[in-house]
């Protein structure tokens, strides 16, 4: 598992992490969200031992990262956001190279270079150099020497970044399978993904921690919400409508018209009222080129936690 306890990163008098603390345990995907700048890349870099903490203490696996490095290494797989892959090796070769850095040699290293080129599916790229790869399949190679060594935790920052629709579904898969026997970290700016593949969530911003929960009792909440809060449809017409005519409708509550394009508002109502306004809309001769009912989902979570 990972611990990290009161963790704060100084950079001068500005804090990059301020006063951090969540773990993430055994067979659990934890996903931790925050904006650009919220601190994510630094706390995953002190975790995997490439950046020293101004205080608190990260553990991995019982280990404290500043008390035994070394150790720690052994016991992580690291995807960085920005992979950093030497281009003019081929894959295998590249491969070969990492797991040296793991101690894992011979037949042992031959044998677990064909399991991870098979499990991220890169067997039929593996007899290209690096930079003949596409930026998704460098990914795949990015998560491969993460796997080299067959590590107890995994921490990946940004693992789907370049990757077409099919092949986020591949690794997302991937990632599943491997989930049971080991802790993963796994950072990213798609809300879907973290709905579809974890099992908590963490979101930071300005370094601090803003939510903490599993997804399990983060959907319960959102269908709580959902259900007590007023409803909000999303409107568009043809032209502009005034706040008074909207107000004809009745059970519309409040009306927010878009000061930038007016042809644009928000109806906060009562009850589901989308039949009501599309057949007063007709009757008035106004023209609805869009209506949506807003929902409440992580991506209106996350907005609200860090906007």
């Amino acid at each position: 598992m990972i611990k990290i306890s009161n963790l704060t990163k100084l950079y001068g008098s500005q804090a990059a992490v301020d006063n951090l603390s969540f773990e993430a345990k055994k067979g659990e995907i934890l996903g931790f969200l925050g904006p650009n700048g919220a601190g994510k890349s630094t706390t995953m870099k002190i975790a995997t031992c490439y950046m020293a903490a101004s205080s608190g203490n990260v553990e991995v696996c019982g280990i404290d990262v500043a008390q035994n490095s070394k150790a720690v290494r052994k016991k992580i797989g690291y995807l960085p956001e920005h992979n950093p892959l030497y281009l003019d090796m081929y894959v295998k070769e590249y491969l070969a190279f990492m797991g040296k850095f793991y101690d894992v040699k011979g037949s042992v290293l031959k044998n677990r270079i064909d399991e991870v080129t098979q499990l991220v599916k890169l067997e039929r790229e593996a007899h290209k150099q690096l930079r003949q790869l596409s930026k998704g399949y460098r990914q795949r190679v990015g998560l491969a020497q993460a796997l080299l060594h067959n590590p107890e935790v995994l921490i990946l920052d940004e693992p789907t970044t370049g990757l077409d629709p099919n092949q986020i579904v591949e690794i997302r898969q991937v990632i599943k399978s491997i989930s049971a026997e080991k802790t993963i970290i796994f950072s990213t700016h798609i809300m879907q993904e973290v709905q579809a593949l974890c099992d908590r969530v963490v979101i930071i911003n300005k370094g601090e921690k803003v939510l903490d929960t599993s997804i399990a009792q983060l959907n319960d909440k959102l269908k709580t919400e959902l259900n007590q809060n007023e409803y909000v449809v999303n409107l568009e017409t043809e032209r502009q409508i005034t706040e008074e005519e909207w107000q004809q409708i009745e059970g519309v509550v409040k009306v927010e018209i878009n000061q930038i394009e007016p042809t644009k508002v928000k109806l906060f109502t009562q009850n589901d009222l989308r039949k009501e306004i599309f057949l007063h809309s007709a009757s008035q001769n106004w023209i609805l080129l869009e209506m949506q009912q807003q929902t409440q989902s992580l991506e209106n979570v996350f907005h609200q936690l860090t906007k």
